[in-house]
């Protein structure tokens, strides 16, 4: 089903699409695909190979991720898909985003005390939003691909049924959920197959899945929303507490937005719109920071001015952003020059400004690393990025029997209590309380950047950081780099509470730490890197496209094909 909310104009896909001007309609000639699991970037390049355009592959590979990454998404999550298609240069976003039950209310995770019940808003079937993820499928497919669904989803049901093998990521991700997992042994039984984290090389088949995924590749949207499959959710939700109604699945409906535009050092910058609050504060990090030639400044005095905007934008996430169904979000505002101006008049580059010291100082929650994102171009030019995912790792460890379904946790990313963080350490306020059928705040950021020669499809998992690390890719290819450049970069994080700055390790020296903490900055070093970037370039000037995959996980795939002769795209 669709709610089309904005009437998007000819110039209107963590997927990530780029924008091709009028002028250079003409494809590449060449496709590619780069995801977090090299299975899902074969399948994908095998659809296009075929004949099917971006979108198909988009399908695809968001299919395969939910099969062989379900740590990271799946049927049972959502996502944004950033579409642009090269004809008609349209850039368009799809809001597959969950939502929350009719029956959910602003309390229903507070106890007695008044305080957040954290274990009820991440763990089993009251975490769950309602799924967005197959009905945008079916949306991309019916309304912007070339072949039909059951083809497309095809790969995805033969992985689900014949298996594949645990990996490293699969472990550790599951070494983190797993004794919250066997509390639902049934759900245990297909990622543990004896009762604990398997063994590398350990395949792991998933026959009910397989079978949810042939309903919908049969009957579409009800083929998961109505008859059986609702019905077993619905059952399997509310037999664990949660409150999910078939009401609730059959009233579910994507959203097409108008993405997020902003210019930068020449470059066009089209991004994710609300719910996500990724574009949002991506551009206003832009506009603060536009006065200053960042090539100019040291590298102690780049990250101090680049924490500092993002300080400045993370505060405004917290106060103004959510659902824009639900709440009057101030876009003009937030983006304009003036406001930019007036974040700049406190800001020195001499000293850290202290979050507390920012008017109307809010507290904000946290969000999951374990998002998933890819990023392709078929040879036509068509572009799509997408950003999905379930929340936590393995979503919210249930999933109703017969199904296969791992449900999200998504409510989780809603404001359980003023100024009460999540999961991930975000705040929220009202604009982000719990409502009925309300899209919970989202820090996925599907981006695309489009130069006089190049043009960038970018994208990442990382709950908050999200945001900053698609903010410091886009800026690193603003500078000239190619993807391999993009995705390898180390990385530095402020998300204005806690006060700190974030650095993985090795990404500044013990020089450049000292002077930001003389500065007044607490710096934290992580041991552990976080993200996982995928994207994708098209360097029109030398005639061709790159694809990359972060180094920081090995299972990632990228390639690039030219079409074979006499094959049309």
């Amino acid at each position: 089903m669709l709610r089309q909310v904005v009437s998007l104009p000819p110039l209107s896909l963590v997927l990530i699409a780029l924008l091709v001007g009028p002028a250079q309609a003409q494809g590449p000639g060449q496709f590619a695909v780069s995801s977090a699991d090299a299975l899902a970037t074969e399948a994908g390049m095998e659809i296009m190979a075929a004949g099917g355009n971006a979108f198909d592959a988009a399908v695809t590979v968001s299919a395969v991720l939910a099969v062989v990454e379900p740590a990271s998404s799946g049927i049972g999550g959502g996502g944004f898909w950033l579409l642009h298609q090269a004809e008609s240069d349209r850039s368009i976003m799809i809001d597959g985003r969950e939502t929350a039950p009719a029956a959910a209310h602003r309390d229903m995770y507070l106890d007695e005390d008044g305080q957040v019940n954290r274990d009820l808003a991440i763990n089993g079937a009251l975490a769950a939003g309602i799924p967005g993820a197959p009905a945008a499928w079916v949306h991309l497919a019916e309304r912007y691909g070339s072949l039909p669904l059951a083809d497309l989803l095809a790969p995805a049901i033969r992985l689900a049924e014949e298996g594949f093998e645990v990996d490293q990521k699969y472990q550790t991700l599951l070494n983190f959920r797993a004794h919250i997992m066997l509390q639902w042994p049934e759900t245990a039984a297909i990622f543990m197959p004896d009762g604990e984290v398997p063994a590398l090389g350990t395949v792991i088949r998933q026959p009910d899945l397989a079978r949810t995924l042939r309903a919908v590749a049969g009957q579409g949207f009800d083929g998961f929303y109505r008859g059986e499959v609702a019905e077993l959710l619905v059952d399997g939700v509310r037999a664990e507490g949660g409150i999910w109604t078939l009401e609730d699945l059959a009233g579910y409906q994507v959203v097409e937005r108008e993405p997020i535009r902003i210019s930068y050092r020449g470059y066009e910058l089209i991004t994710a719109s609300p719910p996500s609050s990724g574009g949002i504060a991506i551009a206003q990090i832009l506009n603060i920071i536009k006065p200053w030639d960042l090539s100019e400044l040291s590298q102690v005095e780049r990250v101090h001015l680049l924490a500092e905007a993002m300080r400045r934008a993370y505060r405004d996430r917290a106060l103004y952003l959510g659902d824009p169904d639900f709440v009057e979000i101030p876009t003009d505002m937030l983006l304009s020059p003036h406001y930019a101006a007036g974040h700049r008049a406190a800001l020195r580059m001499d000293r850290a400004l202290p979050s507390s010291a920012l008017a109307a100082d809010p507290a904000l929650p946290m969000e999951s690393d374990n998002t998933t994102h890819f990023s392709l171009m078929d040879a036509d030019g068509n572009l799509v990025s997408g950003t999905l995912t379930i929340n936590l790792p393995y979503g919210a460890a249930y999933a109703p029997p017969g199904t296969g379904v791992l449900l999200n946790n998504e409510m989780d990313d809603f404001s359980a209590a003023p100024g009460e963080p999540n999961a991930y350490g975000l705040i929220g306020f009202a604009a982000n309380a719990i409502e009925p059928g309300k899209r919970m705040l989202s820090s996925m950021s599907p981006t695309i950047v489009k130069g006089p020669e190049r043009v960038a499809v970018i994208g990442t998992p990382g709950g908050s950081r999200i945001i900053t690390m698609v903010l410091l890719g886009l800026l690193d290819f603003i500078d000239g780099n190619g993807p391999e450049s993009w995705v390898s970069l180390p990385r530095f994080h402020h998300q204005y509470q806690p006060d700190e700055i974030l650095i993985e390790r090795g990404a500044l020296d013990d020089e450049q730490i000292a002077a930001l903490r003389e500065m007044g900055h607490a710096v934290n070093i992580r041991v552990r890197p976080w993200g996982n970037m995928h994207g994708v370039m098209w360097d029109r000037a030398a005639g061709r496209l790159e694809a990359a995959h972060d180094p920081r996980w090995s299972s990632g795939g990228a390639e690039v094909r030219s079409l074979e002769p006499n094959q049309g795209p």
